[in-house]
């Protein structure tokens, strides 16, 4: 199950607006009763707060915008920095070798963004 904020960036983006600052433009707070996180604070002009039903339609895109992320973030830290990125690149060139190429390639074939 996606997260609330999750569900509401893809309720704003099926709404047009592709940014949302959770500090001012929406604010969410969990109550202590267990209930789990809710909208405290709806400061979007020209799109209505949500209803709890209206974001649960988002649930499965979110989720999979989450894992996408994750995943994202994992290859991040594999290619490491762009410095040894760049080194790997300018060796190649000198050597004729592909060592970023593969490096890349084994990568994205050890971490495959999800597509569902």
């Amino acid at each position: 199950m996606a997260s609330l904020s999750s569900k509401i960036k893809e309720y704003l983006k099926a709404n047009s607006i592709t940014e949302v600052d959770f500090f001012s433009d929406v604010l969410l707070q969990d109550d202590s009763d267990g209930n789990g996180p809710y909208i405290k604070e709806w400061n979007i002009e020209g799109v209505a707060k949500p209803t709890d039903a209206q974001l649960d339609t988002y649930d499965t895109a979110a989720d999979l915008e989450e894992r996408q992320n994750a995943v994202r973030a994992t290859r991040k830290a594999a290619y490491g920095s762009i410095a040894d990125q760049l080194d790997m690149q300018y060796k190649d060139k000198l050597n004729g070798t592909t060592t970023w190429d593969d490096h890349v390639a084994a990568v994205k074939s050890a971490n495959p963004i999800p597509t569902e």
